[in-house]
């Protein structure tokens, strides 16, 4: 059974950090991509970034390019989200999630994930 269970989240004032881990179960973790969405209250959920499982770089959605940073850790099955100079409009609940379904080599961003976590919410406050 797949299990992503995230971690991390809190409460983090205007231009602080916070670190949200991924922990994964239930299949080859380094076989797959593996991404971070989130969903603010009333708005759709999003990509924010993702990384393939071998070659390509990261992907990070442009409002939080430069800010954000992902990492994979084949070795604990975890994928970490580290957010620095937050925002208020960060605020969101944070999903990580993986695509288990045939993707091109080096690719994660623009396809459909198949399984997602419980979601862990991140709030920054102004």
């Amino acid at each position: 059974e797949v299990q992503l269970v995230e971690s991390g989240g809190g409460l983090v004032q205007v231009g602080g950090s916070l670190r949200l881990s991924c922990a994964a179960s239930g299949f080859t973790f380094d076989a797959y991509p593996i991404g971070w969405f989130r969903q603010a209250p009333g708005k759709e959920r999003a990509g924010v970034s993702c990384i393939s499982s071998g070659e390509g770089s990261p992907y990070y959605a442009s409002s939080v390019k430069g800010r954000f940073s992902i990492s994979r850790d084949n070795t604990k099955n975890t994928v970490y989200l580290q957010m620095d100079s937050l925002r208020p409009e960060d605020t969101a609940v944070y999903f990580c999630a993986i695509r288990t379904l045939p993707t091109e080599r080096g690719q994660c961003a623009t396809v459909p994930y198949n399984y997602y976590g419980q979601g862990t919410q991140v709030t920054v406050s102004s």
